[in-house]
């Protein structure tokens, strides 16, 4: 690409986040990412529409305090002529456009500047044919040091830049969306949440939905009476060894229930 060409600097997210570019350090504003924080990178149409609810609540902390650091790569300025044109027409026709590879294999070199080795560094898709996101797979990337995200949109990309980066395929579940913007969001919070210190108890995710291959037991609050209903005595006995006997039967209950595939799963020698 020539000097022209160069795409903008991508956004970084969070106090602690900067990204490297041709600005002087100076005019960046904030302290140095911490080094050994887990990064996400998202090459995306539409960098604006991060963080979105990232930046809230817990992951919006987290990313404040610099536990881990976000940056989106705008695909845009990789594109081609006047308009930075980064889709066609699919070969041997055909409805909509196709994300062109030479376009994002710009984009997906310019992501690899700063990232680790696989596989402790995934480049991921957002695909509706990928394999099914699940909490074991948020384990694994939150066992890693970052992430590469890349949201497709249209009818998807050119297979050949999925062949050449070797980019795994995820899937958020049997339905489509207009673009992987939300998937990314959602596979973040997913992994987030796992990363040490952004939860304040770190034994809340060993009890909850997928965790240990049951869902969830019900939960109850104040007040102990509510509209006639009762909170069920058991939980309010002290007795802490029927109360996990009660929270695993009815794991247990509504695993078989809701999720029949789980169960059977479950009952394989």
């Amino acid at each position: 690409m020539s000097d022209d060409d160069t795409p903008a600097p991508r956004r970084s997210h969070g106090r602690v986040a900067i990204s490297v570019t041709g600005q002087p350090r100076d005019l960046m504003g904030g302290p140095p990412r911490i080094k050994s924080a887990w990064a996400a990178k998202i090459i995306t149409l539409f960098p604006d529409a991060f963080p979105g609810v990232l930046g809230q609540s817990l992951t919006g902390k987290a990313l404040d305090r610099g536990l881990w650091s976000l940056d989106t790569l705008d695909l845009r300025p990789f594109g081609e002529g006047k308009h930075r044109n980064v889709d066609d027409t699919p070969a041997g026709g055909g409805a909509g456009m196709v994300l062109r590879a030479d376009i994002l294999a710009r984009a997906l070199r310019m992501a690899e500047i700063g990232t680790g080795p696989r596989p402790r560094w995934p480049v991921v898709y957002l695909s509706p044919r990928g394999t099914p996101f699940d909490q074991a797979m948020a384990r694994r990337f939150a066992a890693g040091d970052g992430i590469t995200l890349l949201c497709g949109r249209f009818e998807g990309v050119d297979e050949r830049v999925l062949e050449h980066f070797a980019i795994e395929e995820v899937s958020l579940g049997d339905f489509v969306l207009t673009g992987g913007e939300i998937a990314a969001q959602a596979v973040l919070d997913a992994t987030v949440r796992l990363l040490p210190g952004v939860l304040g108890n770190a034994a809340s995710t060993e009890e909850e939905s997928h965790s240990s291959g049951l869902l969830e037991h019900p939960q109850y609050t104040k007040p102990a009476v509510w509209e006639g209903r009762e909170i069920p005595p058991v939980l309010l006995s002290g007795n802490h060894a029927e109360i996990a006997k009660w929270r695993r039967a009815q794991a247990e209950r509504i695993t078989r229930e809701r999720r029949p595939d789980m169960w059977a799963r479950r009952e394989k020698p």
